[in-house]
């Protein structure tokens, strides 16, 4: 007769208790409440007296072994409980702390002198002008980064009014031209020298004329020919003007060129591509026409609601646009410089302009061609822009205002931001660290069956760093939520506008994010707690149950 025992640590166990032959019927009992119904029964009655010995001993052990397992499973239960229950505590006292700590953090009313300046002459350029809250921010970046501005849009929407006015904050030289297909090169560099004729020289008076200004405005500016466009491209990247056989530096800070419509030409590429920053201009919206009409006639403005933030964004921005000094001509001409030297550029933007790059050209229909100089020019202009906001690294969001940078046509920009807010909103980096944690998770198993103490003690160590980052994070998703993006709120370079739209797009993805970022926090300081009390591999099974599926499937497909 063969006996077998069955069962799992916590359970009844189901034992038979005879098997006289193969030709007669089987009993079965479980435990020890059917002890006395074995013996009664006529199976037991029919066995000779060592049978009867044999299965009496037999049921006992299955008894005792049935009240070891209750134990066994009743001290892991309570280790279980224990645990959890610590771990339960001390996650919901730091996701508490993270939340109170955002009612300390206050706005910093004294920003950055240069911040300070920009705030003031954001205020200045748009006074009297309804809607141009972009294109003003816009045109001051391009003079600080020592860049060109290219506005496209139907005629009177103030092109030129803008220009105009970045020339009298500077206090610079200001040069101003209507080109036509029949423009000639006298009329943007200087009539030829007649005093240089008569010395067989080759050369222009340029005072006056484009080689000596410092701001600029050229509109219609692809109506230039071939005859001004070589000389043209020339002042515009490398800010050299070739006078006879002379070739001279120019101050230029910034030229604004605007058009009716994008160039057709070929040979107009090249003069495109040399404005690093394109916006597209509209007629003031129909809600802004009262304004508009009381502008023109002299009277008082209706007030627009109030915006969400002090001033420019909750930025501190003063209400008097004529307080404060504004930027100066040597703010405009030294910022760039000090801008790259001071201004850190983090892997996760980086990887971000990277895949942005492949993306507009791989990806994007029709595809989108970002050269390399452009892309290096949008780099350093975000550098120049984080500077400019008192900061000493680029954000994420600042790559934002890559939809002026990057794009051919006017309808790219938002293929552009649409793809940086996705970006921003999936949190690669979230990704990452969840498989950091898996692999982690994979060596604890390994580890806690091995029981290999220096091991352990490697593993003990990553847990701690990993549930110091994920600490983190969730601190900087609760920041950012709790108040709605404060980073983005206290740049001078995005309107309230757009703010408001990159906020709402960006608030459903971020929630789920930040629920994740809880619930692997939960799971990491599980992790950290079992690896410090040296547990084991079942314990921990028991503990994550769904990563150790992921664990043990990850584990099969490589056999």
């Amino acid at each position: 007769m063969a006996h077998s025992m069955a069962g799992f640590l916590g359970t009844t166990r189901q034992v038979p208790t005879c098997i006289l032959n193969a030709s007669q019927p089987v009993h079965r009992a479980a435990g020890p409440q059917h002890q006395s119904a074995a013996r009664t029964c006529k199976h037991f009655r029919g066995c000779s007296q060592q049978r009867q010995q044999a299965l009496q001993s037999w049921i006992l052990q299955a008894v005792r072994s049935d009240q070891q397992g209750s134990q066994v499973d009743s001290s892991t239960l309570q280790l279980i409980s224990d645990l959890t229950n610590k771990v339960d505590q001390e996650h919901a006292a730091i996701l508490a702390e993270n939340s109170q700590a955002l009612e300390g953090i206050v706005e910093d009313a004294a920003p950055d002198s240069l911040k300070r300046k920009v705030e003031q002459s954001i205020q200045k350029l748009q006074k009297g002008l309804l809607e141009r809250e972009t294109e003003v921010r816009l045109l001051l970046l391009a003079g600080l980064g020592s860049e060109h501005l290219l506005l496209l849009g139907p005629p009177g929407t103030a092109k030129s009014e803008l220009s105009r006015r970045l020339s009298n904050l500077t206090s610079g030289k200001y040069y101003e031209r209507l080109l036509t297909r029949f423009s000639v090169p006298e009329e943007l560099f200087g009539p030829l020298s007649m005093r240089g004729l008569e010395n067989d020289e080759y050369t222009r008076k340029t005072d006056g004329y484009l080689p000596t200004a410092e701001v600029a405005f050229i509109d219609e500016i692809f109506k230039a020919n071939s005859a001004i466009l070589n000389a043209l491209l020339t002042l515009l990247n490398e800010r050299l003007f070739d006078n006879g056989n002379q070739r001279l530096e120019v101050p230029l800070l910034c030229l604004v060129g605007a058009s009716n419509e994008l160039p057709e030409s070929e040979e107009l590429d090249a003069l495109y591509d040399r404005f690093l920053i394109r916006r597209s201009v509209s007629q003031v919206s129909s809600s802004q026409l009262g304004n508009l009409a009381r502008l023109a006639a002299g009277t008082k403005l209706v007030a627009q609601a109030p915006s969400n933030g002090a001033g420019n964004n909750g930025a501190g921005a003063p209400a008097d646009p004529e307080a404060g000094p504004g930027l100066d001509l040597e703010d405009f001409r030294s910022t760039a410089g000090k801008a790259v030297g001071a201004v850190d550029v983090p892997e996760s933007v980086i990887d971000l302009l990277t895949s942005l790059r492949d993306y507009l050209q791989d990806k994007a229909e029709p595809p989108i061609y970002v050269s390399d100089r452009r892309f290096m020019k949008a780099l350093n202009l975000l550098q120049v822009a984080a500077f400019a906001d008192g900061r000493e690294e680029v954000n994420e969001y600042d790559c934002l205002l890559l939809e002026f940078v990057f794009g051919n046509r006017p309808d790219d920009a938002q293929k552009v931001r649409a793809y940086i807010l996705e970006t921003i909103a999936s949190d690669p980096g979230l990704q990452q660290t969840e498989l950091v944690f898996l692999g982690l998770f994979g060596r604890s198993c390994r580890i806690l069956e091995s029981k290999d103490q220096q091991e352990l003690a490697e593993v003990q160590q990553e847990g701690a760093s990993v549930v110091q980052l994920l600490q983190q994070r969730q601190a900087g998703l609760s920041s950012t939520l709790g108040q709605q993006f404060p980073e983005m709120r206290a740049t001078i370079w995005q309107s309230e506008s757009s703010v408001q739209a990159a906020a709402q797009s960006l608030t459903p993805q971020m929630t789920e994010n930040k629920k994740k970022v809880e619930d692997l926090l939960r799971e990491a300081m599980v992790l950290k707690e079992a690896l410090d009390q040296a547990v084991s591999a079942s314990v921990l099974e028991r503990l994550l149950p769904k990563r150790y599926k992921q664990y043990q499937k990850g584990i099969s497909q490589r056999s």
